[in-house]
Order: structure tokens, then C-alpha cells, then sequence
């Protein structure tokens, strides 16, 4: 008895232990061995339950969707998923280049590339045009187009581009080249309409924008309209500037359709307006666009613009009249300085009428063809011959008993610049077609630009 009943005693306390060796210590094994699985940037470890007004920890999925736009939410304890996701943000493509600026006078948003379009603007220094693509474009492309509409003849018979002017024009252009390549950059020159050249070398180069100074007469405007119009259809912007008078278009004291037809209204209400300052030539520009690869070209010769180089030389072996007069920036500089310095040292030359005469050969300036052509800016040689006329009243004024009444020719030649203003806005208020057959005509006192 007592042997069979410590054998039941034995089995009761068995049934009691059982519950202890069920499957749940399984289940709770399985479960600590699958944690990884799912976090495995995490150690697995028991959450605090999460209390009211408190961030709760995002899910892998949250995470991923909320870590760029969300500050607020706990970041993982892996730093190289956190930085990887930091640099890389999920919103923000990858761009081949900037993006183009809705103001181009933006200069932070810089374009990829700019086609500047030389025309009657041959320079470096004073050029707004060149300067601006400079400032807002990461390569500029420099380009002139020698047009065959500006050669040939007319419909009177005459050669529209003669062969002295062309001549003049060639070296004006190589010269421009040199300058440019002395800056790091260089000039592509094509003979070809400038609608169709610039759109190829654009499209070659991937450019934003053509840069360009705006020009007066009704041929040059419609040139500009083809222009434009072949731009527009490659989504390329056109800019524009202004840069060949003495006063700039946008300060004029009244809109140009309501400009003055005669030159003494005009020189009444311009004469006190303040001159802008010429703007300085860069020591550096940008280089040109990688992309594309263009050809600079060669600078065509008379024979390539359908002119006889045979017409130009003497017949009596003489030196023709035109023989020292080189085109280009450099050769009018040159010319500015040195007139500038033979009126300081002639004397005194006044008459009764209170009128004042110009030195220099044949007592002119002589520089009328490089202004013409862009090689020289009217502002560039306003504030050149403004310093040289302080110079001399200066001198002058110890002298005269300080009344400051002396005075040398050079008042005069600035006169003559505004006379060359009133020609070029009276052509450009009335350069389109439609405004030609409305025009009412310009009428002069008297003067002539020297």
C-alpha cells in the first residue's frame, strides 16, 4: 500500500508540472530568431508603450517615405543609411546642367552656354553685350556672320559693300579675334545668312540664348525679326542691348515714338541727361562651349565675298587714301589717345562767334569709321575726350584769370557725338516699314558729324 501510493503521489505531481514544458517557450524562441530578419539594422530590444503627444518610432516603410521631408521623427542608429539618404534626396533628380533662369538677368542661375552676335559692336571694352553673356553663362560662343545680303548690288547698280569698306571690315573682325584670344577665348566667323548660322551653331553648342546689340536701320531690324523667329522655334531666348549712342536708349526723357523730328528739340531735352560709364573690358573671358566642337572658320578675303581686290589698289602706285586706315579696336584706341593728346597741346583756338576748331589732320577727328563699325564706343570716346578737356581748362584757367572761359575743340566734337545720336533714334523710330510710310521727315539746322 504504501509503495502504491507514493506511485500515484509521483503522478499528481507530474500532471501539475506539465503546463511547464508546453510549446510557448517555441513560439518565443521563433519569434526572438525572426526580429532580425525583419529590423535587421536593429538590435531587438521592448519598446516603451508609446504615450500621448509623443512621436511614435516609424515602420521601415515610414521611414523611407518620411526621413527627407520630416525632422521630427527618430532617425535609425545605422548613420551610413541616414547619410546615404541625406545626400541623395529623394526629390531632387539629377540634372545635366543649370536650370535656365527665368530672369537671364539673374546672374546666380547661369546658363550652360550663350551665343554672343557680333554686329556694328567689333570691341571688347564698352561692350554690355559680351560682358552680360560673360556674367551669366558658364561658356560663351562668339560668333560673326558676314551676310551675303550685304554684298553684291544694289538695285541702282552699285556694289552694296565696296571693296575699300569690306577691306576695312576684315581687318576690323581679325582684329577682334586677336582680342578675344587674348582673353582666353576666340571668334567663329561664317559667311551664311544669320538666321541660319547662328540656329546650327547653337543647336551645336546646346546654347540658352543669343546675345546681341540692337542696330537702327529697317534692313538690320528685319534681319533681327528672321532671327528671332528662327530662335523661337528652337525655345532659344534672343536678348538684346544697346550700346551705340552716346546717351542709352532707356534714358531718354520721353518714349521714342514721341522723340522730337528736329535735332534742336532733341538736343534741348537731352543735353543735361547724365551719360552712363563705359563698362571696362574683362582681362578673362569664359571659354568656349565644350560641346559641339565648331569650327572657329577662316576670315574670308575680298574674293570670298564676291569683291576684286584689284579695285583697291593705286593706279599711279601712290598710296591710296585709305592705306593707314586699319580696322579694328586696337588701331582706334590708338587714333583716340593720340587725338586726345594733339588737342591738349595746341593751343587756344577760339572765334568771335564763340566757336571752337578741332585739331588733328585736316582738322578732324578722323574716326568716324571705326565708330561706324562698333570698334570704338561713342561713350569710350566722350569720357577719354572729357578728361583730356579738363586737362586743358584746367591749364587754361591759371592763364585767364581762373574765369574758366577757354576752352579747346573737343566741347565741340561732343556736340558732334549728340548729332550722331539724333541720326541713329530718328532711323530707329522710324525703321520699321509701317512706320516709314508714316513717318513725317527729320528736319536739321545745321552740322555734320566730323
Amino acid at each position: 500500500m504504501d509503495s502504491t501510493h507514493q506511485m500515484e503521489t509521483e503522478k499528481e505531481e507530474q500532471i501539475q508540472k506539465a503546463p511547464l514544458s508546453t510549446e510557448p517557450p517555441f513560439s518565443v524562441a521563433s519569434l526572438s530568431l525572426s526580429l532580425p530578419t525583419v529590423f535587421p539594422f536593429r538590435q531587438p530590444k521592448i519598446l516603451p508603450t508609446p504615450q500621448p503627444n509623443k512621436v511614435k518610432v516609424p515602420t521601415q516603410a515610414s521611414s523611407l517615405t518620411h526621413l527627407s521631408l520630416s525632422t521630427a521623427s527618430p532617425t535609425p542608429s545605422n548613420t551610413s543609411f541616414k547619410s546615404s539618404l541625406s545626400a541623395t534626396p529623394l526629390y531632387a533628380p539629377l540634372s545635366l546642367g543649370p536650370h535656365r533662369p527665368r530672369d537671364p538677368s539673374n546672374a546666380a542661375a547661369l546658363r550652360r552656354a550663350a551665343v554672343v552676335w557680333f554686329r556694328n559692336d567689333l570691341r571688347v571694352l564698352d561692350n554690355e553685350c559680351l560682358a552680360s553673356a560673360n556674367s551669366e553663362s558658364l561658356s560663351v560662343l562668339p560668333v560673326y556672320c558676314f551676310d551675303p545680303a550685304d554684298y553684291g548690288k544694289s538695285a541702282s547698280g552699285f556694289d552694296k559693300t565696296g571693296p575699300y569698306r569690306a577691306t576695312f571690315l576684315i581687318e576690323s573682325v581679325a582684329d577682334l579675334r586677336r582680342n578675344l584670344q587674348a582673353r582666353g577665348s576666340d571668334l567663329v566667323v561664317r559667311i551664311g545668312k544669320p538666321e541660319t548660322v547662328l540656329v546650327e551653331v547653337a543647336k551645336a553648342v546646346g546654347a540658352d540664348a543669343v546675345y546681341a546689340h540692337r542696330e537702327v536701320s529697317h534692313d538690320e531690324a528685319k534681319s533681327e525679326e528672321r532671327v528671332e523667329a528662327a530662335m523661337k522655334e528652337e525655345n532659344v531666348e534672343v536678348k538684346y542691348f544697346w550700346g551705340s549712342t552716346l546717351y542709352h536708349l532707356e534714358d531718354l526723357p520721353f518714349k521714342l515714338e514721341d522723340m522730337p523730328s528736329n535735332y534742336g528739340g532733341f538736343r534741348d531735352r537731352v543735353q543735361k541727361l547724365e551719360i552712363r560709364k563705359t563698362i571696362e573690358a574683362l582681362d578673362q573671358l569664359k571659354g568656349l562651349p565644350s560641346r559641339g566642337d565648331v569650327e572657329i572658320g577662316d576670315i574670308p578675303s575680298l574674293m570670298d565675298l564676291g569683291l576684286n581686290p584689284s579695285s583697291t589698289m593705286p593706279q599711279d602706285g601712290k598710296s591710296g587714301a585709305n592705306a593707314s586706315m586699319v580696322g579694328g579696336e586696337t588701331e582706334a584706341m590708338q587714333r583716340l589717345k593720340k587725338f586726345a593728346a594733339e588737342c591738349q597741346a595746341q593751343p587756344h583756338k577760339g572765334y568771335k562767334d564763340g566757336t571752337h576748331s578741332i585739331y588733328g589732320a585736316n582738322f578732324s577727328c578722323k574716326i568716324s569709321p571705326w565708330l561706324a563699325m562698333g570698334c570704338l564706343s561713342p561713350r569710350t570716346m566722350y569720357e577719354e575726350l572729357k578728361k583730356t578737356a579738363s586737362r586743358s581748362i584746367s591749364a587754361s584757367n591759371r592763364n585767364d584769370g581762373g574765369n574758366g572761359s577757354s576752352k579747346t575743340g573737343t566741347n565741340w566734337l561732343m556736340f558732334e557725338l549728340l548729332w550722331r545720336d539724333f541720326f541713329r533714334f530718328i532711323t530707329k523710330k522710324y525703321s520699321s516699314a509701317k512706320k516709314q510710310r508714316e513717318a513725317a521727315p527729320a528736319t536739321a539746322c545745321a552740322g555734320a558729324f566730323a
